[in-house]
């Protein structure tokens, strides 16, 4: 096959959760275990590190293989989901694997995979062990899917774990209380491993204090730590939280790695050219001031709108689309009714109707069109604009997707 048939086989074939939503998940590790064991353990041939929580991972995981790569190690990253190309989620120092080993990969495990019925989160998790393990990575950072107990990455023996935060997101899957949710994502703490908590609330602290203890896993909680003040070619305001939880993890790495301080001193400020992250408020014009951003709950989005608040503008424009199964009622009332809206659909199955979304979102004093895509929306928002306006595009991974 080629690298697009082997690319839409494995989008079609088996469901993604990023596309189809709960279809896709599974609730243990069974085919994971089996399939690690099918390629003879990669995950125990290199040294790695485990990030998870409800927002963040991605430019966490991103800072830290940054740094490790300034300071000179071979570092994989995996990540998830992908914004353009599907190779962007497995990077050996910024460079995303190869098609020929993707289309190699899958060729060869294709009669396993279809056997034992795995979703296309499991079969990616395989590939990027497979692509660390044979490309003798010095270190990889691996980002959890979603939760974190139950995350087919949630095979790795690590050398520090990394929560981010806890917020409201995959509810259904992950529990309707933050300490549920805590109690998920603390599951990829392992015995006598450090874990590193980023922020904490009077309900997770405990939970993770728990978790820690049962496992003799030492803990450190970053949020109690000075602000840092270096700077960073990620841009968002949620970054500060996500540096303080990125230094904590590397101070905990030099017993093990030599980091010196002018190895973190540009992994902030290149992280992006090291790594390829993009759409964590990332400006893409100046006048008018675009900037597109994935946050996509409320936890995030808080952050995001107040962000938006700081700048001085004459109208905001939005550009609005999300996924079907997001909550409404409580992701709308973050948004200003002082703005006009743009709603879209992002083009997978799980997008929610421009229309139905114009609708609900009319209940919350946000007014404006619909359009019949992004690229439409994003257009007639930029026609709008005045020099002096500001235009926001997001609500959704899939918007941005489209965007950059």
């Amino acid at each position: 096959m080629t690298y697009k048939e082997t690319t839409d086989w494995m989008f079609s074939q088996l469901p993604m959760f990023q596309m189809h939503g709960a279809s896709a998940y599974k609730k243990d590790l069974t085919n994971t275990n089996l399939l690690v064991e099918h390629l003879k353990h990669p995950e125990f041939k290199f040294k790695s590190i485990h990030v998870a929580g409800t927002n963040g991972k991605g430019s966490t995981s991103s800072m830290i293989a940054s740094i490790l790569q300034e300071a000179g190690y071979k570092v994989g990253l995996y990540t998830s989901p992908h914004l353009k190309d599907f190779r962007e989620r497995i990077r050996i120092n910024g460079v995303m694997i190869s098609e020929d080993f993707v289309v190699d990969f899958v060729s060869e495990n294709m009669p396993f995979f279809e056997a034992h019925h795995l979703s296309f989160f499991e079969m990616t998790v395989g590939l990027a062990f497979d692509y660390f393990a044979k490309e003798q990575v010095d270190i990889a950072v691996i980002e959890v899917g979603m939760g974190g107990r139950l995350d087919s990455t949630n095979v790795i023996d690590p050398l520090v774990s990394v929560i981010t935060n806890i917020g409201f997101d995959h509810t259904q899957f992950l529990g309707d209380t933050l300490p549920k949710i805590a109690f998920e994502k603390a599951g990829i703490i392992k015995s006598n491993t450090p874990v590193v908590i980023g922020e904490y609330s009077e309900e997770t602290k405990p939970v993770f204090l728990d978790k820690a203890a049962s496992e003799h896993a030492p803990i450190y909680f970053a949020q109690d730590t000075p602000e840092v003040t270096y700077e960073c070619a990620l841009l968002g305001d949620y970054q500060i939280h996500n540096k303080k939880t990125v230094l904590k993890a590397i101070k905990l790495l030099q017993s093990d790695f030599v980091i010196k301080e002018i190895h973190i001193v540009n992994g902030f400020k290149n992280v992006i050219k090291n790594t390829g992250l993009l759409g964590r408020w990332q400006i893409l014009n100046k006048a008018p001031f675009i900037v597109c951003d994935t946050a996509h709950n409320s936890h995030g989005l808080k952050i995001v709108m107040n962000q938006i608040q700081k700048h001085s503008f004459e109208t905001l424009h939005v550009v609005l689309g999300v996924v079907n199964d997001k909550d409404l009622d409580v992701i709308l009332p973050l948004f200003p009714t002082k703005a006009k809206y743009y709603f879209c659909k992002p083009n997978v199955p799980r997008g929610l109707e421009a229309e139905i979304l114009k609708q609900k979102a009319n209940v919350f004093g946000l007014s404006g069109e619909v359009f019949h895509s992004v690229s439409s929306a994003y257009r007639e928002a930029k026609n709008s604009a005045s020099k002096a306006d500001f235009i926001y595009i997001g609500g959704s991974t899939f918007v941005v997707s489209e965007i950059v």
